[in-house]
Parts: structure tokens; C-alpha cells; sequence
């Protein structure tokens, strides 16, 4: 007898998620199961009928209302809907960042919904179960974090679409033929995000400004600009402004101010330095103990509150650093000239004042506006002759005047006894718990047109530490002396490392033999220990910044908790003004404060602060995307060569390799590698050969080859050459 064959089972759809969502983005409206049919484009009886049991089933676990009869909407307090932060992935899809969650909630791309990478979003949460990671949905858009990209311009006969090169921009940019502009094929565009139709693949956008051709070194450093919304230039009224301002130095105004004139005065800036923030000065009193003061630009002298300048000058809220050139907060007349406190110049400075011991006590100190003469004019290396050789004749090779020349022995005293004050303080600080982070800065030798000859890097010495321990001094000081009156200020914060990203590091470097011991005293001498004992290997770039990474991130805020790497319970920026605004602020509410005004409004600061550590945040990635730049057009110019790396990273498509000579990162493909058949050992964070069973791993050396320098997406890759054995 045969068997009968029997119909499989059709599965009933599930449309929960799908009203929690029509419901979560009208959360006032109720609707009718035809309403909610009629939205997800159903009319079949079937799933009419499987809406109607869904809702009832949602209004039985009180997930929703039923607000009258076949009528429903969402619950006011709905434990499934949350607002937060998208943090997108290279790969399409992202996470849902959320303080009420403790891990981040998975959002896989289709459930995207056109949310791009740092927008604020609503998201219905789902899979909450217990061992599982909870997934979402992204129900609405509340606030696009950027609208404007940049990349390069594909224009076909009726539409464009514009490309980026950031691996977190998941879309291309659809561009009308009308809103082209006068951009040409290829051309590298800024792009301003228009609209983004519901049922449309790519958002809607119109060119705002032609870049250029990529590659070319102007276009790629103004696409590094436009990319964090970052000014190439001032506007012509901006400049207009500032060129009206008087910058002349008046006898009406010397005389409501401290006179320092005839006090021993000098800068100590690196070589190519123009605007010069600071000055110290030196005089020995008859008691023996030191009167030492460190001058800064008196900014807020010539930037007036509420004018176009101030306006533009906030907006930055800092210089850029870039590695051809400066993008500054203020123009010129003003950071080059009236404000820079040049040599042989009277000037009009904000000054700390100390009378200090031998021992290192601060026995005095004073605040105010002073004005000053600068007798000479230092770069670091020339300071840092002085007090290696106690010789007072700066020799040709290391002069900026291009010939060698004679200081004051009244000077010479002056920095030698300055520089023993501040090993005592940074010996100090060290014993209290600060942290010392000396990295290694790469550096480039330009030609005349602005090409990479040379690499080279920057390491601080004693020169440097006597300029930082009483910028530090003046910093902590004046922010000490307001903070204890309990007035609203502008703080420099640091909070304490995160435990989780220390623990992950500890696994890092201990494939190159150190280890980080929480148990004997406190981590900030375990890091300290852990510089030491790296400084001056191949791997110390490597682990420096993975430390660096290891901590909090300083910020500007109202709320003072102090600055854990400092070691400091005050803090603040009072010493650069030419180059950041919350030192500007800093100096109008000291003055104010001085005059007797009372604490002015906390709100209002708090949200300068938040803009101000928006924009540090935003030069730094502008900075860092320079310097790839110009590794890798550097790099260009080696193909052939062979360069000795360690292996910095290691991932599952390759290995990451850092030059030593160089600081140059890229990536070999594991598909590269020839000699053998290599898998991702997770467990040994190594790539493992199928033959050989020998480990690529962490700290490894190899020699590598450039394959290929792209300067648009600032990457390099490398073929792999042989190992270092």
C-alpha cells in the first residue's frame, strides 16, 4: 500500500517586530489591523489574520496598549525601544551603543534602516535572551552625526554617485544630474547629504565644492580637511576684521598691567614654531628661592567677545597640525604677529608668577596681566645644548640663525637652574602617581614642494621637560587656585584607565615578554614601569600606543574630577590661547574672577566645553590622517627597497607590519604569503602554517616590500619578503 504523501506544515509568520517598529516610529497614534497591513503592504487574509492574533499576543505581554477597541499603540515606557549611538563596522553592518546596555546590541545591515555610522538613533531590541547577544533594529534616525563626505565622483549620462574612501561609509551617494555642479569625472568632491527616501539603496546629496584630482597633494590634504568639516582658510571678512585690529603696544594700557620688562625673558619653541604661546622668566631674590613666571599671549586682549573673530574662532576651537602646514584658530596678524611672543618685541602676556625654593615649594604666587620683553629666542635643540654642555656658544649645526652665536651667561644660569627645578618637579610628579608617556613623534624632511625626503623622529628631552613641568605648574596651579573658591571653570579632565582595555592590552604585550603586575602598587607605576623597560625597543611604538589607547581620554569639562595621568586634583589650560580657545576661556574667567565677578553659568560653559573637546577630538583624526598620508606618498618612492617591520597586528585576512626605521604600517594578505598555507589561530593571535606549523605572530620580524601605496584610502599593503632569522 502506498503512503500517502502529507502537505508540509506552512509556517506562520511572525509580524511583532514589524508592529513594534510601525508603532515605536508614531508612538502617539494607534492604529487598526488594516492600518498596519495596509503600512507593510499586506491585504491577503492570511496575514490579516496573523496581524490581528500578533496583536492581540503584544497587548497580552503588555508591549503594547490596546488605547480602544481593535485599536492599538505603543507603550509609553516600552522596555524594547531605546535611544543611543550607532558605532558602524567595515563590513556593513554595526552596534547599537547604549548606556543602559552593558554589551553593545548587534545590528546586522539589513536592519540598518539608512542609520550611518555615529548617528543618534531609536532602536527596537531584540533576542534578549540570556547567553545570547541582544540584536536590534533601527526604527528611526533622530539625528544624522554628519551629512557632508567626501570622496571621488563616478558620472554616468543622467546621475552621479559619489564614493568614499571611509570603510564605515556603507553607501555610495546618489548625486541628480542638476546638483553636479562643476565637477568633472573623477574629480574628489565634497558632498552634502540632502535626503534619504525610504524606499531609495543610496541617500541623495548635491556637490558642494570641487577638490581636485586624487592623488594630488593639495586635494588630498583639503580632503582631509573636509572630512572632519575642518576650514582650509578664514573667510575674507574674517581676515578683514582681524587686519583692523590695533596690535600697538600703548603706554595707557602698560600701565594697568605688571610691568616685567626689565625681568631676564625667553621662549623655548621647536625650530619651525611661529606662534609662540609662552615665555618664562627668571630672577633670584634675596632670600635665595627663585621667582620664576611663565608668560602666556594675552589673546582675550585683542579677541573681543561677540565679535565675528571670537564667533570663528570658537568654531574651530583649535589649531590644526598638519604635517605640511598649520590650519590656525586665529589669522595670522594676530597668531604669527601681535599675539606671538617674538624676540626684541614688548608684548602683552596673562603671567603665573611663582617664588620658588630650592626644594621645589611654591611659596607665592601671583595672577594678572603683566607685560614683557622677550631677550632671546630658543629652539628646543639649542636649550638642550646649553644644558648638556653648560656651553654658552651655540654652535653652527644646531643654531636657527644659521651661524653660531654667543647667550648671556645670565641666561645660560637661568636654564640650567631652571631645568634642575624641573627634574625636581617631574621627579615629583612621578612619586605621586603620574604617568609617563614619552612617544616617539614621526617626523618628515620636506623639499621646497612639499614631498617627503626623509622620516625622522621627534623624542622629548631635558629641553622639552623644563618647558612641560612649568607649563604643568601654571596649568594646575591657576585651575587650583579658582577650583578652590568653587567657581564655574573650564577643567582639563583625565578619568581613571579602563580596566577592560588594560586587561585586553596585557594579553598583547605579553607576545612580546612584558606584563603589566596590577597586584604591586598602583597601575599608574606599572605602566611607568612598563615604558621603561620598552623604551628604545622595536616594539616601543607598538605598545606606547596601545597603552596611550588603554586610557580615558582627556576632555574639557565644568565637572572637575581631576587628571589621573597627571597625577593632578586640578587642572586645566591656561598656557596655548594662540592655539585653543578653552585657554581663552580660561583667561576671561581668571580676570573676571580677579575683578570680584561673581560664578557665571555652569550650562553654558559646559556646552563650550563639549565643543571644544568635539573639535580636539575631530584636528586629531585630521592630524593622524596627514601623517598616513604622507607615510604612504613616501612609501611611494620605495618600491623596490626591502624594509625590516614587526609584526604589529594580526587578523584572520592578514598580518600588520611596522617598518622600524620608519613607523610605516601595512598589511601583508595572508593570500601573499607564499612559503606556506596559513590559517587565523585566534587563541595565539597568530597566522599558523598548514606544512610548517611555524606561527606568524606578534613581535615576529619579517622583511616586506611595498605592493601597493594608495594614497586616496591613505593605506599601504606589503608583499611578504622572508622572516628575520
Amino acid at each position: 500500500m502506498s503512503k500517502r504523501l502529507r502537505k508540509p506544515i506552512k509556517k506562520e509568520k511572525d509580524f511583532s517586530d514589524k508592529i513594534i517598529k510601525i508603532l515605536s516610529q508614531s508612538a502617539n497614534k494607534a492604529f487598526n489591523y488594516k492600518q498596519i497591513g495596509a503600512k507593510l503592504e499586506l491585504d491577503d487574509t492570511q496575514s490579516r489574520n496573523q496581524i490581528i492574533k500578533d496583536l492581540k499576543i503584544l497587548a497580552a505581554s503588555k508591549k503594547i496598549i490596546e488605547s480602544e477597541p481593535g485599536k492599538y499603540l505603543i507603550k509609553a515606557a516600552s522596555k524594547e525601544y531605546y535611544e543611543g549611538k550607532i558605532d558602524m563596522t567595515g563590513r556593513k553592518t554595526a552596534y547599537f551603543v547604549c548606556p543602559e546596555f552593558e554589551e553593545d546590541v548587534f545590528i546586522p545591515s539589513n536592519n540598518l534602516n539608512h542609520a550611518l555610522d555615529k548617528d543618534t538613533v531609536k532602536v527596537y531590541v531584540y533576542n534578549k535572551r540570556s547567553g545570547k547577544r541582544a540584536e536590534g533594529e533601527v526604527i528611526e534616525v533622530i539625528e544624522r552625526y554628519k551629512t557632508d563626505f567626501v570622496g571621488v565622483i563616478d558620472i554616468q549620462k543622467n546621475f552621479s554617485f559619489v564614493s568614499t574612501a571611509n570603510p564605515k561609509m556603507y553607501t555610495d551617494i546618489f548625486i541628480p544630474k542638476d546638483k553636479i555642479g562643476e565637477a568633472e569625472q573623477g574629480d574628489v568632491v565634497l558632498v552634502h547629504i540632502e535626503d534619504w527616501p525610504s524606499r531609495a539603496d543610496s541617500p541623495f546629496g548635491k556637490v558642494v565644492k570641487v577638490l581636485g584630482k586624487p592623488g594630488e597633494h593639495d586635494t588630498e590634504i583639503h580632503a582631509i580637511l573636509a572630512e572632519y568639516g575642518l576650514p582650509a582658510e578664514f573667510p575674507i571678512e574674517i581676515e578683514t576684521y582681524a587686519q583692523k585690529i590695533d596690535t600697538s603696544i600703548e603706554e595707557s594700557e602698560i600701565a594697568k598691567r605688571r610691568d616685567m620688562r626689565d625681568t631676564l625673558t625667553f621662549t623655548i619653541d621647536p625650530k619651525d614654531a611661529k606662534d609662540f604661546d609662552d615665555a618664562l622668566s627668571f630672577k633670584q631674590l634675596e632670600n635665595g628661592n627663585y621667582e620664576i613666571g611663565v608668560h602666556i599671549a594675552d589673546v582675550s586682549h585683542y579677541l573681543e567677545e561677540g565679535t565675528i573673530l571670537d564667533d570663528e574662532a570658537y568654531q574651530r576651537a583649535t589649531s590644526v597640525y598638519l604635517v605640511d602646514r598649520v590650519v590656525p584658530m586665529l589669522p595670522e596678524v594676530l597668531s604669527n604677529f601681535a599675539c606671538s611672543l617674538r624676540p626684541q618685541e614688548e608684548k602683552y602676556t596673562f603671567s603665573a608668577i611663582f617664588e620658588i625654593t630650592e626644594k621645589c615649594q611654591v611659596v607665592n604666587q601671583w595672577f594678572g596681566r603683566t607685560v614683557i620683553f622677550s631677550d632671546q629666542r630658543f629652539a628646543y635643540e639649542e636649550a638642550q645644548y646649553i644644558i648638556e654642555t653648560k656651553d654658552n656658544t651655540i654652535p653652527t649645526e644646531i643654531s636657527i640663525t644659521g651661524s653660531s652665536y654667543v647667550v648671556s651667561d645670565a641666561i645660560v644660569a637661568a636654564t640650567l637652574k631652571m631645568d634642575e627645578l624641573a627634574k625636581i618637579f617631574r621627579r615629583n610628579r612621578m612619586n605621586e602617581g603620574a604617568i609617563s608617556f614619552d612617544k616617539v613623534e614621526v617626523k618628515f624632511n620636506l623639499d621646497k614642494d612639499g614631498e617627503p625626503e626623509g622620516v625622522y623622529f621627534k623624542v622629548a628631552k631635558d629641553a622639552n621637560h623644563l618647558i612641560e613641568e612649568f607649563m604643568l605648574l601654571a596649568n594646575r596651579k591657576v585651575a587650583e587656585f579658582i577650583g578652590k573658591q568653587k567657581k564655574t571653570f573650564v577643567y582639563r579632565i583625565h578619568d581613571e584607565p579602563n580596566e577592560d582595555k588594560l586587561f585586553a592590552m596585557q594579553a598583547v604585550i605579553a607576545k612580546f615578554g612584558y606584563k603589566i603586575d596590577f597586584k604591586q602598587g598602583s597601575i599608574s607605576q606599572a605602566l611607568n614601569k612598563l615604558m621603561e623597560d620598552v623604551n628604545g625597543k622595536k616594539e616601543q611604538n607598538l605598545i606606547d600606543t596601545l597603552a596611550i589607547r588603554s586610557m580615558s581620554k582627556a576632555k574639557y569639562s565644568t565637572d572637575n574630577i581631576g587628571h589621573y595621568g597627571l597625577a593632578f586634583d586640578y587642572y586645566s589650560h591656561f598656557t596655548s590661547p594662540i592655539r585653543r580657545y578653552p585657554d581663552v576661556m580660561v583667561h576671561r574667567l581668571l580676570q573676571f574672577y580677579l575683578d570680584g565677578g561673581k560664578s557665571v553659568d555652569e550650562d553654558t560653559y559646559e556646552t563650550k566645553c563639549l565643543h571644544s573637546s568635539t573639535m580636539e577630538g575631530l584636528a586629531t583624526n585630521a592630524e593622524r590622517d596627514s601623517i598616513k598620508y604622507m607615510q604612504v606618498k613616501y612609501m611611494q618612492n620605495h618600491n623596490d627597497q626591502e624594509f625590516l617591520g614587526v609584526i604589529s597586528g594580526v587578523t584572520e585576512w592578514g598580518i600588520y607590519v611596522e617598518i622600524i626605521e620608519n613607523k610605516c604600517e601595512g598589511m601583508v594578505r595572508t593570500r601573499d604569503i607564499k612559503d606556506d598555507y596559513y590559517t587565523f589561530d585566534e587563541k595565539q593571535y597568530a597566522l599558523v602554517g598548514a606544512n610548517s606549523e611555524r606561527l606568524l605572530q606578534l613581535g615576529d620580524e619579517i622583511y616586506v616590500k611595498v605592493k601597493n601605496a594608495d594614497l586616496v584610502k591613505k593605506q599601504l599593503d606589503f608583499n611578504f619578503v622572508k622572516r628575520n632569522e
